[in-house]
Formats: structure tokens, C-alpha cells, sequence
């Protein structure tokens, strides 16, 4: 099995004791570079300790036959734009269990007309990991509301729409929320 554990790791700017300090229970740095470079086998169970460490699916961290990749070209930067010091990838989007996406009909804030957006679904209990990040809300009547949560009292939600000048919205006790967390825009 060919893992990509290096690359998502670089690409979220941690070090090997991070990523072991992150791990439940946590571990060595030197457990997560033998893991890394293959000179220890990956176990499933590894896969998902390093996995929920990096806050990603334990499918990103696998290379799958046949699954294409895209081949980093250049680095982009306040300084300009440079070659790689060596070869990276970039892994297609995998979708996960409780994926749900809004599609993006006109411009307005942060997103452009054109653009998906990847939801992960979440359980009213795990609603305050998402103050400060842009949810989506359900209604009744298969209405919903999508903005950035900005409070929480009890069972109600304090919720700003995205554009400027909007006023924050107040949702009572929703089932469920659906927590931002991939952009997908075409040029």
C-alpha cells in the first residue's frame, strides 16, 4: 500500500512530533516517519489514528491504482512563484460518508457564481466546532439557511448570512448542520 501521509502532512504545514502529538493515544515522531517513508507497515488502524491527527478521511492518505494526481508545478507566494524543491502532488477530492454540497447560483461573498462547496454533516452536539465557520442550516420545508455561525445559546444558533450589510439570523434547535470545508471552483 502506497501511502500519501508526507504529503498531506507537509501540505497542512505540521512536523513529525505534531502529527505524533495529535495522534490518540499519542506518539513519536519516529513512529510517524517510519510510517511515512514505509519501513514500518501501515495497519488500517495506523491509517486512521494519522488520518483523524490530520483531520482528514483515511482515504486521502492512500494512493489508489489507477487514481490520477496532479503534478505540482510551480509554488505560489507573497515572493513570487517557484519550482518545488521536489516532486508533490496534488490528490482529487475524495468524497466521504455525510458529504453534502451547496452549489453556488450567483456571487456573493467569499464564493463566486459557479462554485461547490463540500458540507460535512454534523450532529447538534459537535455544533460548537463550527462557530466561526460558514454552515449550512436546514428548515423546515426543505428551506435552509447558509452563513457563518457566529453564536450559540442553548438550542439556538446565531447565524450571518453571507453579502454585506446582512443582519444575523436566529435558528431554534435544527437536526442537523453542515460544516464547510472544500471549495471546488472552476476558472
Amino acid at each position: 500500500m502506497i501511502t500519501r501521509i508526507r504529503e498531506v502532512r507537509k501540505a497542512k504545514g505540521l512536523t513529525l512530533e505534531q502529527v505524533g502529538a495529535l495522534c490518540d493515544p499519542p506518539t513519536t515522531a519516529q513512529t510517524i516517519g517510519r510510517l511515512e517513508t514505509g519501513t514500518r507497515t501501515v495497519s488500517v488502524n495506523w491509517l486512521n489514528r494519522i488520518a483523524l491527527a490530520l483531520g482528514v478521511t483515511s482515504a486521502e492518505l492512500v494512493a489508489l491504482p489507477g487514481q490520477a494526481e496532479v503534478p505540482v508545478a510551480a509554488l505560489l507566494g507573497p515572493d513570487g512563484v517557484r519550482a518545488p524543491a521536489r516532486a508533490l502532488t496534488l490528490p482529487p477530492p475524495i468524497a466521504s460518508d455525510g458529504m453534502v454540497g451547496v452549489q453556488v447560483g450567483a456571487s456573493i461573498g467569499d464564493y463566486r457564481a459557479g462554485d461547490a462547496i463540500w458540507c460535512r454533516r454534523i450532529a447538534p452536539e459537535d455544533f460548537g466546532s463550527a462557530l466561526n465557520r460558514d454552515i449550512l442550516l436546514p428548515r423546515p420545508a426543505g428551506r435552509f439557511l447558509f452563513g457563518r455561525l457566529i453564536g450559540r445559546e442553548g438550542d439556538r444558533l446565531q447565524l450571518l448570512p453571507l453579502g454585506a450589510g446582512t443582519r444575523q439570523l436566529v435558528l431554534t434547535d435544527p437536526p442537523w448542520a453542515a460544516v464547510a470545508e472544500q471549495l471546488v471552483r472552476r476558472l
